[in-house]
């Protein structure tokens, strides 16, 4: 065993030899090798971290969410539909939310107005003629706590609201267009009536009952639609995959001309080449250890540009925010929200990309290497 380790180091010397003398080509080739690595990388680190951060944030949202839908649209709940529920056996919970958007003129950009559940963040903070606001309506509109802002509702009526609070950075990702208020200020601003909600929230109490518990629903009204929270996960889940997938396709004809340029370099040796293996040839090496010499060469090509994208995909996406593909991944159009993803590794993902971006070139250069090595080396010296 140690001395097929001896002969493997030997092998692998005698390669970075090799390699130190086409240093211009070989670095040509690492460095478009490391950036086709780190664009792919990048791409999957972004939306594995998106997918994990949306998993944590609605892992605690409502498991039924009951909207009623009049002429195939969204309508407000009307009064007695709480306690029609309150009668449907598991439902643990009930509770009707109000909410909506409205469109500020001044930035351009929609908010949701929304009346806090009891337990949430910032929720008691707000009273009448108080609001809270996420981090980015604070940004664009340059507001801090004790600040005045006014709204003209959809009817016309101009509303006035003392800053209460700035909802914290952390929660960003979900609160950037937020701006919670009292349920007086919300029926006043939409001129919604009392006894009206946009939509009740359940809690199940066994989980594994929750899609029988949502059938249950349909029949006692046939005009509610139930929203689960795993259909919620499963919609973000596509979201990603479809902004995902644009990113990659776009990348797709970068791609493909790396593929070629590997393909060709790894498959076709230059005279040079050609020159060295007939004089390990001719010195007394085997076909077998020339082999195994220029597959280290494709090893510690690949693998280095392998590692070096990967860490740099990790830093941009990381430390850097996936400055490259922010704007196509995130998805929002005006208000931005600024957050620190979780750092997420997937392992099968590392295992995938390592496949398809090592191990072809790897494989692509013992093909013609093989042709060469069982070549007369007295043939292949003379070209």
């Amino acid at each position: 065993m140690k001395i097929w380790i001896q002969k493997q180091q030997a092998l692998i010397d005698f390669t970075l030899a090799s390699l130190a003398r086409r240093k211009l080509k070989n670095a040509g080739l690492l460095l478009v090798y490391t950036l086709i690595v780190f664009l792919l990388a990048s791409v999957m680190l972004y939306t594995s971290a998106l997918r994990h951060d949306a998993a944590a944030v609605l892992k605690n949202s409502p498991e039924v969410i009951v909207q009623r839908m009049v002429a195939g649209r969204h309508d407000l709940i009307p009064p007695g539909y709480l306690e029609k529920l309150g009668r449907i056996r598991g439902v643990q919970k009930k509770e009707g939310r109000l909410w909506g958007y409205y469109y500020d003129p001044v930035v351009k950009a929609n908010y949701t107005l929304m009346v806090p559940m009891a337990e949430a963040p910032g929720a008691e903070k707000v009273a009448d003629a108080n609001i809270v606001v996420g981090a980015a309506v604070a940004r664009e509109r340059g507001l801090v706590p004790g600040n005045l802002i006014s709204f003209r509702s959809y009817s016309g009526k101009l509303f006035s609201f003392t800053v209460a609070d700035v909802l914290p950075h952390a929660a960003e990702l979900v609160s950037a267009d937020l701006i919670l208020l009292s349920e007086a200020d919300y029926r006043a601003f939409f001129e919604i009536p009392a006894g009206h909600y946009t939509d009740i929230a359940l809690s199940v109490a066994n989980p594994q009952e929750v899609r029988k518990i949502a059938s249950k629903l349909s029949e006692a009204l046939p005009d509610s639609r139930p929203i689960l929270r795993e259909e919620v996960l499963r919609t973000y889940e596509s979201i990603f995959n479809w902004r995902e997938g644009i990113v990659l396709v776009l990348l797709s004809g970068s791609i493909l001309a790396f593929a070629i340029f590997a393909w060709e370099k790894a498959s076709g040796l230059s005279a040079e080449e050609k020159r060295e293996i007939g004089i390990l040839k001719a010195i007394g090496w085997e076909t077998g250890d020339v082999l195994k010499m220029k597959f280290w060469e494709g090893v510690l090509v690949s693998l280095t540009a392998f590692l070096l994208g990967y860490i740099a995909a990790y830093l941009h996406v990381f430390s850097f925010s996936a400055a490259l593909f922010e704007p196509v991944l995130k998805g929002w159009a005006v208000l931005y929200p600024r957050f620190e993803l979780t750092p997420v590794v997937d392992g099968f993902q590392i295992a995938t990309l390592f496949f398809f971006t090592v191990f072809p070139y790897t494989v692509a250069t013992i093909v013609p290497i093989w042709r060469a090595a069982i070549t007369d080396p007295d043939a292949v010296m003379r070209g």
